[in-house]
């Protein structure tokens, strides 16, 4: 692979990114990925790029909603508990009967649900309706509507009288052919699928959902289940971010943490570029002297105009943060730092972009809401950067729209208990430096 121009000296004339810049910049380099054709089941999760249409009504004929005996209205409206109605029964109608028996004057036909509605019934009376239809013959305070035709099953006695269209699913009464079944850029969850299958759809046209690799850096990093060792700890971030990535709608392979040298971590990478729609790496993007994230990803552009860019955030935490397209194929790369809150936040507000744009989905951001702060304590911010604090969020009461918001934990980078317990994140904007309780300010909600 060619080695790309300057990485970190493509930004000498920025010394720091804001938060917007710096995703603006990303997603202006990005774009949906390519349409596919699919089979149903591969297709959960991905979104639709074109309106689908209902080819055929739903459902396709009426049919009864109840296991029972279709009739005619006419029969049985003076059928009561004292004096039942005395039905000849002329057959079964079974769900994908083809051929139906005609219900005349006098005459029922047993049905079963999902059934066709047989010629010369308007209705549906379930069995509880009926003796079920274990009388030989008319006993004594039953009338008998009609003489029992050559051919008849039995007879049913009903002793309650049905409207027209009594349990009836009408031809159409879910959607009708030339409808609008589903939007495009629809995700097609287990409802949606099940609709395409029911109008006849085996294949669908749909962004795919993006392949993202997630890996660790750090020879401190041991996985959950084996034993530490002298100045080791676990690693979390890998687990985090691959969650993270599935719950965005991404597929997501998460591989082991790289040990901190370049070009194991080089040659990791480009392992995995053969799968990957987004790579995401977290840990060795500061200035230290074993972070080897920059060395080995400065030979990993795709041309003179490829390779990662490291920058500075104004935010709070996640300030080192990189991006750039490598390999053949320009996969892009997000390089998060390795605090875990640090690569969590970042997640959330670059990643998670990323993915979506991908699958071609909006809004790409999470839409910001209003919530006022429960805290015995003024929240501290540092000028100049725009703070995220994690905080529990509760909704707006009925009629109001501003929730409230409780801090948990505190700023610090490494508090991942306190981040299990947050459901949201508390946006202190650049210019403030002190937040008081009461006062108000965007949170965004996660997931």
């Amino acid at each position: 692979m060619e080695k790309p121009v300057a990485t970190e000296e493509k930004s000498a004339e920025r010394a720091v990114w804001s938060v917007d810049e710096h995703l603006d910049d990303i997603l202006r380099q990005l774009r949906p990925l390519e349409p596919l054709e699919l089979q149903l089941l591969e297709a959960q999760g991905c979104v639709l790029v074109e309106d689908v249409k209902v080819p055929v009504s739903l459902p396709p004929f009426d049919n009864s909603s109840m296991d029972g005996y279709a009739v005619r209205v006419a029969d049985v409206e003076s059928a009561g508990a004292e004096y039942p109605i005395v039905l000849t029964v002329i057959g079964d109608v079974a769900a994908g009967s083809g051929e139906l028996p005609t219900v005349g004057p006098g005459q029922a036909a047993r049905i079963m649900t999902g059934a066709p509605l047989p010629p010369g019934a308007d209705a549906v009376v379930p069995v509880e309706w009926t003796d079920g239809g274990l009388g030989e013959g008319p006993v004594e305070g039953m009338t008998a509507a009609s003489a029992a035709p050559e051919g008849a099953t039995g007879e049913v006695a009903v002793h309650r009288p049905a409207e027209e269209g009594q349990y009836v699913r009408r031809r159409g009464s879910d959607v009708t052919a030339g409808d609008l079944a589903l939007e495009a850029g629809t995700v097609l969850g287990p409802a949606q699928i099940s609709l395409l299958a029911a109008i006849g759809l085996g294949t669908v046209t749909v962004r795919p959902r993006p392949r993202v690799v997630v890996l660790s850096t750090g020879s401190e990093l041991v996985p959950p289940g084996e034993p530490l060792g002298p100045g080791q700890i676990h690693d979390s971030n890998s687990y985090a971010l691959t969650t993270a990535a599935i719950a965005a709608g991404a597929i997501a392979y998460r591989v082991g943490a790289v040990a901190d040298d370049a070009e194991t971590l080089r040659a990791t990478i480009e392992d995995q570029l053969i799968r990957a729609d987004a790579v995401v790496t977290s840990g060795g993007v500061s200035v230290g002297a074993y972070d080897v994230v920059k060395e080995a990803l400065s030979d990993l552009g795709s041309d003179g105009a490829g390779g990662v860019e490291f920058r500075k955030l104004a935010m709070q935490p996640g300030k080192p943060q990189g991006f750039g397209r490598i390999g053949d194929d320009r996969t892009p790369l997000l390089a998060l730092p390795g605090n875990p809150v640090s690569a969590y936040v970042s997640f959330e507000l670059f990643v998670r972009p990323v993915i979506r744009t991908l699958m071609g989905l909006e809004p790409v951001r999470r839409e910001p809401r209003r919530a006022r702060i429960v805290a015995k304590e003024a929240l501290s911010s540092p000028d100049g950067k725009r703070q995220f604090l994690r905080g529990r969020y509760e909704p707006p009461a009925k009629g109001k729209t501003v929730g409230k918001v409780t801090p948990v934990g505190g700023a610090g980078s490494h508090l991942v208990a306190a981040l299990a317990q947050a459901n949201a994140l508390m946006v202190i904007p650049e210019g403030t430096t002190s937040v008081a309780p009461g006062a108000t300010l965007d949170v965004l909600v996660l997931d």
